[in-house]
């Protein structure tokens, strides 16, 4: 049940499933500064970690016009399959915060402070260049597959990691920390690091931004979407459950045949959202699916 025009805006929630076979149950309540959670009818006060897949077609767009968008979505989504990461990920921000304020507030000695903290930057840093290249490199193969399947046979897609530190060995990465201070101190921050990365499409060896339709970049990225699910399965033996917004029009009747065929054969938990008729017939082929309609916000 979701309440947004009331006078305390709140979303309550109740869920059952599947873990290892067992079955588990988590509910909860969200306002704007304070949640509930209950895990398996007792409350708890963490967040339950359940892997979730959210699949808006309209995401494309962020996704291809703005790096830090593309950023974050690597650094979540790597982090779901990646403790290492996330652990690494976390130690690199606090590390960037304290050299940005030293660079900021400039206090006494703030320039020897700077150089004790690069070398643990220039680890940091290259640590999460290779598991970033590593995880690309996994999504692949998946991406291509998955694009051919679903979308076009005809064409090639892949996705590329952007990095002036990319190949530089930890010291040569130190070195370039070190001969930035100067300028960093001026302008107050650090101009330049693996938080500056960036991921690129390339569609046919170009950058799918620059020379693709809106429906193409799309496709792109509903099909990083879907590489991502078989990474996450193989890793863990496992599908996260994925909730799908309307794509009906994104694809044309073609595609959404090969979609339905494509989720039939994979049998994921998923939920998708459609207002349109005819992909709901499409919908309604696939085996044992259930069928919620709302009306007007209530669920009939």
């Amino acid at each position: 049940m979701i309440s947004v025009e009331s006078e305390k805006p709140e979303i309550i929630f109740s869920s059952v499933f599947q873990a290892s076979k067992e079955i588990e149950t988590l509910s909860g309540k969200i306002e704007n500064k304070v949640s509930q959670w209950f895990y398996n009818n007792q409350p708890t006060k963490r967040k339950i970690d359940l892997k979730t897949i959210f699949i808006n077609p309209f995401d494309s767009f962020s996704f291809h016009t703005t790096p830090q968008f593309r950023r974050n979505w690597v650094d979540t989504h790597l982090s779901y399959i990646s403790d290492e990461y996330k652990k690494t990920l976390n130690k690199f921000v606090q590390s960037l915060r304290f050299r940005n304020n030293l660079l900021s507030k400039k206090p006494k000695n703030f320039i020897e402070q700077i150089h004790a903290i690069n070398p643990q930057i220039s680890e940091l840093s290259f640590k999460l260049i290779e598991m970033r290249k590593n995880f690309l490199n996994e999504l692949k193969e998946y991406c291509m597959l998955t694009f051919k399947l679903i979308f076009d046979e005809t064409h090639n897609l892949e996705i590329e990691y952007h990095s002036r530190f990319d190949h530089l060995s930890q010291q040569e990465i130190q070195d370039y920390y070190e001969n930035s201070i100067e300028k960093d101190t001026v302008i107050g921050y650090t101009r330049s690091g693996v938080h500056k990365c960036d991921y690129v499409f390339q569609f046919d060896g170009y950058n799918s931004y620059e020379y693709c339709s809106l429906g193409q970049q799309k496709m792109s990225y509903l099909s990083l979407l879907f590489a991502y699910i078989e990474l996450f399965r193989y890793k863990f033996n496992s599908y996260p459950m994925v909730l799908i917004d309307d794509v009906s029009g994104e694809l044309d009747e073609r595609r959404w045949k090969n979609l339905i065929n494509y989720l039939q054969a994979k049998k994921f938990q998923v939920l998708i959202t459609t207002a349109n008729d005819n992909f709901k017939k499409e919908l309604e082929k696939i085996e044992e699916a259930k069928k919620i309609f709302i009306d007007n916000g209530l669920i009939k």
